[in-house]
């Protein structure tokens, strides 16, 4: 396309003529007049053929490099002949450049409402100002118009809950699956709010939503031809506390295989030094040193607490404390140094080096396995049993949160370390090995989406399955259906949390304070 006149520069394909062009404080001024067709009447639609009179209008255009421009616009009001209609006069506006009652242009509009959808409010306003574009967060902000909604909910929808203010007030995000598009946003999260919502907007033959017994209701309320599918995620989640439940009520069972496990150290070996003096002793000892020398001296405990800066308490105790007693508190007071999951494979190799064990030399052993103290950790930790400190070291019992991830976990993902940690566990707990046994059978389900099989595990918990584990298939008995949808469909609600944590972001940048209307507007319009 050749460039022949100013105006395909400043204003291609718009009926405007440019007069004049000048610099006014550092802005540039466009003298333009405009050169379309007559408009038509906004209210009757009649094309207009009497022009009453013309003005001008000041619009802000886009900038041209480092200069804001500035467009002054002669438009001309036009007659409307038709004696029916209302309006007798109204105004031109110029295609592709202006807009009733708006002071920018087509073009600047178009880039703000980018910058809005893109950024928001004020950090959209610092952006604008650094490109040289006026617009202030209030600007971009109502710029944000709410796409309407269809009238009929898609074919595949996806139902869940986020929190508008945690533990107070939350909303319901509506999604499209098929086009992983946000269909609209509720204000409540109630069954009431839902079915009306379903109500109004009929066509869902598909519904994905989670567990929870209000969306359930709506469904079967307003849209009870609809299949409903329970989102696998969930029913994992479900399955996975009440295995750590049952990893919980039998950690007493863990306990007791720890300690038949536990490799009891000599019960003493020759010194291997003599014991370091820590820095909490010599404290301990200089304070109780200085407390008495006060109390010799006729202060109460009070005041000494005023003159050391101590609580009265902790004077009164090294009042009546003897020296010895806390000079050994001290001593056994020890800072975590990351020593202790080391401390089983130190207490092996002491067994075997007898009086030959050197600090040193452990120490090295350790680093190799990943320790990552000092030497004189170590050296201090083996010089406590030159004075007949003897300690049982158990082997170290993971928590049920931990045996849950590992369960769950695909097996060929596991370490060494932890299939031998988990093997431990089930040999220490029939209970347990049972729980481990059904969950992986369910995830087998679940993967392989298997959902004609559920019945029958859920016959197998039920008969001999631990109490955690029973009440999961129990509850999968009340919602039964909707599982084995679940469990059989490739529908999920995958793609709606993937939305919900998009609202979270959005939350973050300061829309969680906003109003509901401004929040709805900023999800649907974010792409």
């Amino acid at each position: 396309m050749t460039i022949k006149t100013i105006e395909d520069v400043l204003f291609p394909g718009i009926g405007v003529r440019v007069g004049k062009v000048e610099e006014s404080s550092g802005e540039l001024v466009v003298e333009a007049v405009s050169i379309g067709r007559p408009g038509r009447c906004p209210d009757c639609r009649s094309s207009a053929r009497r022009v009453h009179s013309s003005y001008h209008r000041q619009l802000v255009e886009r900038p041209l490099g480092p200069r804001q421009v500035v467009v002054r616009l002669k438009v001309r009001r036009f007659f409307c002949d038709r004696k029916s209609c209302p309006r007798r006069t109204f105004a031109e506006q110029v295609a592709g450049f202006t807009e009733r009652h708006q002071r920018i242009s087509v073009g600047l509009k178009q880039r703000l409402y980018a910058v809005a959808v893109e950024l928001g409010g004020r950090p959209g306003a610092r952006l604008c100002r650094k490109v040289q574009m006026q617009a202030g967060r209030t600007l971009l902000l109502g710029l944000l118009q709410a796409p309407p909604v269809p009238a009929r909910a898609p074919r595949v929808l996806g139902v869940d809950d986020f929190a508008l203010r945690r533990r107070t007030r939350y909303a319901t995000v509506l999604v499209d699956v098929e086009a992983s598009r946000v269909v609209d946003v509720l204000p409540d999260r109630t069954a009431e709010v839902l079915a009306d919502w379903l109500t109004q907007h009929p066509g869902a033959e598909v519904i994905c939503r989670d567990r929870a017994s209000a969306c359930s209701k709506a469904i079967r309320q307003a849209a009870p031809h609809a299949l409903e599918v329970a989102d696998r995620w969930h029913l994992l989640q479900n399955l996975s506390n009440a295995l750590e439940k049952t990893c919980h009520q039998h950690r007493s069972c863990l306990r007791k295989h720890a300690e038949q496990e536990a490799r009891p150290f000599p019960p003493k070996i020759e010194p291997l030094q003599d014991l370091p003096r820590t820095a909490m002793v010599e404290r301990t000892r200089h304070r109780y040193e200085d407390i008495h020398r006060l109390l010799e001296e006729g202060q109460s405990v009070n005041g000494i607490a005023r003159h050391l800066n101590l609580d009265p308490r902790t004077v009164d105790k090294y009042k009546k404390t003897p020296l010895d007693d806390l000079l050994a508190s001290a001593a056994n007071r020890r800072p975590n140094t990351g020593l202790s999951p080391f401390k089983p494979y130190l207490h092996l190799r002491l067994g075997q080096l007898g009086s030959q064990a050197v600090g040193a030399r452990l120490f090295r052993e350790l680093c190799e396995r990943g320790f990552r103290g000092h030497v004189r950790t170590v050296e201090r930790y083996l010089a406590r049993f030159s004075i007949g400190e003897a300690e049982t070291v158990h082997a170290p019992m993971p928590s049920p949160s931990t045996i849950a991830a590992w369960v769950t976990r695909l097996r060929e993902t596991l370490t060494d370390e932890e299939e031998n940690q988990l093997l431990r566990v089930r040999l220490a707990c029939p209970d347990i090995t049972r729980a481990c046994d059904l969950t992986w059978a369910f995830l087998d389900i679940t993967r392989n989406l298997r959902g004609t099989l559920l019945q029958e595990w859920i016959h197998q918990v039920v008969q001999d399955a631990p109490k955690p584990m029973r009440g999961f298939a129990n509850g999968l008995l009340q919602d039964l259906d909707p599982v084995t949808a679940g469990l059989t469909l490739p529908w999920s609600s995958g793609i709606v949390e993937g939305h919900v944590n998009r609202i979270k972001t959005l939350k973050r940048a300061m829309y969680g304070r906003a109003s509901f209307k401004l929040l709805r507007t900023r999800i649907l319009t974010h792409p």
